[in-house]
């Protein structure tokens, strides 16, 4: 006479899971997904202090002021959403451009060396004409 898996086990067996197996997977996507929500918002308020809060600025502003792949300085003015005080030169073919982001009364500490303070810097292709792109370096030195 045939029979149903249902008769062959009963009604208990099915879709059981140990209560400790399962309570370890619930744990482990919770961490895991705890540590990924620090890192992304220690990545977006550059918090993370140093070096790295440094890297994110430059980041931040190379993207802002990059169209094309290419940095265009004409939009070194228009970079004043960062939240980090800092100073960005941009330098290629012999010129400078220099501007600062934050509030307009950024310090370097009171009489602190420059050098001291987190910096970062990347080469980037700068249009310095129409049609005329040539070498140079970005580079952001973070206040405070």
């Amino acid at each position: 006479m045939p029979h149903s898996s249902d008769e062959a086990f009963g009604a208990a067996d099915r879709g059981a899971v140990e209560p400790i197996a399962a309570l370890v997977a619930v744990l482990a996507v919770g961490a895991a997904l705890g540590l990924y929500v620090g890192a992304l918002d220690a990545a977006a308020s550059g918090t993370t202090g140093g070096q790295h809060d440094a890297t994110a600025v430059l980041d931040r502003i190379e993207r802002d002021v990059t169209v094309g792949g290419v940095v265009r300085p004409d939009r070194l003015g228009s970079i004043g959403g960062t939240r980090a005080e800092a100073t960005v030169e941009l330098r290629a073919g012999g010129e400078t451009w220099r501007t600062r982001t934050g509030s307009d009364a950024v310090t370097d500490g009171g009489g602190s060396d420059p050098q001291s303070l987190p910096s970062a810097e990347s080469a980037v292709t700068v249009r310095v004409g129409p049609g005329e792109n040539l070498p140079g370096r970005l580079r952001v030195v973070v206040h405070g």
